[in-house]
């Protein structure tokens, strides 16, 4: 019975993935139509679950603006924890750091909320309902954020939530949305590296916000994070391109379905 019980759960999880990074589900292969994607004459042509397909320079540019959107997300998270670290060390000269912070932090944040936001429309994932629900997140994230340096606007969002750990509970839906991209490239691709931010910024987040984490290990989560996401966001690079499209035959399928209930 135990053997029978693991293997139940080791398909289960294997169907979920299934779902969130290959081919669309049963109910949809039982309405599948003629192959939905044809290969373009002259560049390489991939067989999909729902017929043939090539990469156009339309996707390219969809998979590089989602690499480039998560670069400047982490490259502004790593740049507003350097500074806030700065900003926050009594023993440096504080009235330079502070005004530092003061004029970079905020725009940083902006940074790096609408690099998350270009990346949640770009980011391809089969199973819509868990593509909106990210940008969900995402806009949460984002309207807290707005509603702090609003409220604030006497201090960098950034210390602020450094000190006042009660914040996280307006940012951190953004958190969880970057969590959501990390767990989906975790696996669907098997990434060390993401599957360490996944980890690790949830605990940051929780850390921060129960106020009795010792200022150390704060510390060392937060390091721990600025390296899983620095790893992350350069790995994009170095895969091929037809990985981050997925089976676009299945993109397309879907589509069509959506136009024909529309219709």
């Amino acid at each position: 019975m135990r053997h029978m019980a693991a293997f139940t759960t080791v398909a289960t999880a294997n169907k979920r993935k299934q779902h969130l990074c290959s081919a669309a589900d049963t109910e949809a292969e039982a309405q599948a139509p003629p192959p939905a994607a044809a290969g373009t004459p002259g560049r390489e042509v991939y067989q999909g679950h729902y017929g043939p397909w090539s990469i156009e320079p339309e996707d390219v540019a969809e998979v590089w603006s989602y690499r480039i959107g998560l670069s400047a997300t982490v490259a502004a998270f790593l740049a507003a924890a350097a500074i806030s670290s700065t900003a926050g060390d009594s023993s440096s000269s504080s009235e330079a750091a502070t005004a530092a912070a003061a004029w970079a932090l905020n725009p940083l944040v902006a940074l790096g909320a609408v690099g998350m936001g270009v990346s949640l429309v770009q980011i391809h994932i089969y199973m819509t309902p868990v593509k909106r629900t990210l940008q969900a997140l995402w806009a949460l994230g984002v309207a807290g954020a707005g509603y702090l340096l609003l409220s604030h606007p006497e201090q960098p969002l950034p210390l602020l939530v450094a000190q006042q750990p009660w914040s996280v509970w307006l940012v951190g839906p953004a958190a969880a949305a970057v969590t959501g991209v990390a767990i989906k490239e975790g696996i669907c691709y098997g990434k060390a590296e993401a599957a360490g931010l996944a980890l690790t910024l949830p605990l940051l987040c929780l850390a921060h916000l129960s106020g009795r984490a010792p200022e150390q290990l704060e510390q060392l989560l937060l390091l721990a994070v600025c390296g899983a996401a620095s790893v992350f966001a350069v790995r994009k690079y170095t895969q091929p391109i037809k990985d981050d499209i997925g089976d676009k035959s299945v993109f397309v399928y879907m589509k069509q379905m959506s136009q024909q209930q529309q219709q």
